[in-house]
């Protein structure tokens, strides 16, 4: 006979239940012994057919007969066993005190088979094992089952306690939903912003004359409003109008009213068939890049004594990111380009300038954290292989080294390759970084004073053919500087129908277009959360060769406050977002969403 805990084995024969519930329906009534020992009514047939407090041909809780109004005993689903009546907290507790419930058990009066006198043992052994809690839950209980009472009941039961509540039962103190306020900074230039809420946006376009006035003196005075944490009607709200238009101000050099400066890359389109009267006429081009010298030199003065955050410089085939002291996680001025290509490295190696190629080191440390690893007796196996000699080879090659073919004893049988051969290797490795985002260059600290003057003299940034030949490179700020020209965003809203379900809801979207700075996407963001009550979502078109720009240049990092960012222009809070690492690498954000004044973010 099976001794598992808990469990009978009559259960396992339906027929021999339904048998001995048809014998009972016959008798008058039950006989049960009280847990001191007296007996209740006896029958014939049925005389101490049970122990006392044990629910006959069931494993569920007690039913103490002397608190139970009426005397009515619950009859049990004859099919249950502990797995789906219990809860795991019941079936772990075990009652130590099995030797007391023996003791208070009354012997039957009557003889009846081997199995039925087995399932009262066994549902007395499982009784005695129930906690005094339970027991003292049991007792208290008034209700009155009927024998049509089904296993759902216990169920019902069981659910009462707080471990077994779905979450939404339970209170919310008992649960912190996690608030994320910010979301990582992004240094990549956007083309584009769609904002879509299910609460209007309509409060942010067609401004009033003085309400664009107020947003251009505020931000030439670097002046910014305290807003509320929820605006009730944004469209009649003059701070949030004003500073929605000061978020959207940016400053540009050089400025072709007939000619769109953003983005340079591949936009040879958008040069073709406009007039370029300095194409052909050298003193001309001349002069355009006098003025961009004034204004390139203008921009460094302003980012080394912080006063400008970060600029960017947007030419036909790169562009390059110049950040402040303190920004990105770096204690020193910082300059990324990309993508490049091996001449224009190798020109700045020929000027002195210092460089670093962060995803190729990367790469390189990952690789040798993996052969660190290795055994070196896998290292040998690897070695010897014949489809790892040629990599073998090539690596040593490139360190001038055949020492190991010495070792291996076929230094005459292989035939070695000359100084070109290694070269022209050397050559087509660098020359396979170009225009890949692995190619992006960090210059740090005072080599990007030497960078800034290589940039002016290079011929390089300019395009010497096509569409945009002789036209200087694109300079970008959120700040003024010497020679540029303010510029503000458009936007545009529409109020749509979406499809969620089989129902339609209405939509309200707001598309902003143009070059969108770091700063400028965190203050818009900042605005939309109170005039939107904390519920919008946005996708967020990236300039593709500046997505690489949110690598980590060093494993140098500033903490927040320890460089005096407070007289460059931008927001408190956009310094403060833009002085931590960005930890997307060389990936770009594309959506972010609020809800509740929670953000998500994907990239």
């Amino acid at each position: 006979m099976s001794q598992q805990t808990g469990y009978s084995p009559s259960f396992k024969r339906p027929a021999e239940i339904m048998r001995m519930r048809r014998k009972r329906a016959r008798s008058d009534a039950g006989v049960f012994s009280s847990p001191s020992g007296q007996s209740s009514a006896d029958s014939p047939g049925q005389s101490g057919s049970s122990p006392a407090c044990v629910r006959p041909f069931s494993p569920g809780p007690l039913f103490n007969t002397q608190n139970r109004a009426g005397g009515g005993i619950k009859r049990r689903n004859p099919f249950a066993n502990i797995e789906n009546t219990f809860s795991p907290k019941k079936k772990l507790h075990i009652y130590n005190e099995e030797k007391d419930a023996m003791d208070s058990y009354k012997k039957p009066t009557e003889k009846e088979g081997d199995e039925e006198t087995s399932t009262r043992k066994e549902n007395l052994s499982f009784a005695a094992r129930l906690t005094e809690e339970e027991k003292r839950e049991d007792n208290s209980s008034k209700n009155t089952f009927s024998e049509d009472d089904s296993l759902f009941e216990e169920e019902e039961e069981d659910i009462k306690t707080p471990l077994l509540k779905s979450p939404q039962a339970i209170a919310p103190a008992s649960i912190a939903v996690p608030v994320c306020t910010e979301y990582p900074a992004d240094w990549s230039l956007k083309t584009r912003l769609l904002f879509t809420s299910p609460l209007t946006l309509s409060w942010a376009e067609q401004p009033k004359a003085q309400e664009e006035a107020l947003g251009l003196s505020q931000h030439c005075r670097a002046q910014f409003s305290s807003l509320p944490h929820s605006v009730q009607d944004p469209k009649s709200c003059s701070e949030l109008r004003c500073a929605f238009q000061q978020s959207l101000v940016y400053w540009q050099h050089p400025s072709l009213p007939w000619l769109s400066m953003f983005p340079r890359i591949n936009a040879e389109r958008s040069f073709t068939g406009k007039s370029t009267p300095w194409a052909q006429d050298a003193t001309l081009q001349q002069s355009l890049m006098r003025e961009w010298s004034v204004s390139l030199s203008s921009l460094y003065s302003l980012l080394k004594s912080r006063l400008c955050p970060y600029f960017y410089l947007c030419s036909y085939q790169f562009t390059a990111l110049f950040r402040a002291a303190g920004l990105g996680g770096s204690d020193n001025i910082t300059a990324l380009i990309s993508p490049t290509t091996r001449g224009f490295r190798e020109a700045m190696k020929a000027e002195g300038i210092e460089f670093s190629l962060p995803l190729v080191e990367e790469r390189k440390k990952s690789r040798e954290q993996q052969e660190e690893e290795k055994e070196p007796k896998e290292k040998e196996e690897t070695c010897c292989d014949l489809n790892e000699d040629a990599d073998c080879q090539t690596h040593d090659d490139e360190d001038g080294s055949f020492s190991w073919l010495k070792e291996m004893g076929v230094q005459d049988k292989i035939k070695k390759p000359d100084g070109i051969t290694i070269q022209l290797r050397k050559e087509g490795h660098a020359v396979s970084l170009d225009h890949k985002p692995e190619s992006v260059v960090c210059v740090e600290g005072s080599h990007t004073f030497t960078l800034i003057n290589f940039l002016i003299n290079c011929k390089s940034v300019v395009a010497a053919a096509g569409s945009q030949a002789g036209l200087p490179p694109t300079l970008l700020a959120p700040v003024a500087f010497r020679g540029a020209t303010m510029h503000t965003l458009k936007g545009r809203s529409v109020n749509v129908k979406s499809q969620v379900g089989s129902t339609y809801q209405n939509v309200s979207s707001l598309e902003i277009t143009g070059p969108i700075l770091p700063s400028c996407l965190h203050t818009i963001t900042t605005l939309l959360r109170p005039a939107q009550k904390g519920n919008f979502s946005a996708a967020l078109y990236s300039h593709t060769p500046t997505a690489v720009m949110n690598i980590q240049t060093n494993k140098q990092q500033v903490t927040g406050g320890s460089v005096d960012l407070s007289g460059c222009g931008l927001h408190p809070s956009s310094i403060q977002q833009l002085q931590q690492p960005s930890g997307l690498g060389k990936t770009a954000l594309t959506h972010i969403s609020m809800k509740n004044y929670s953000y998500t973010w994907k990239n």
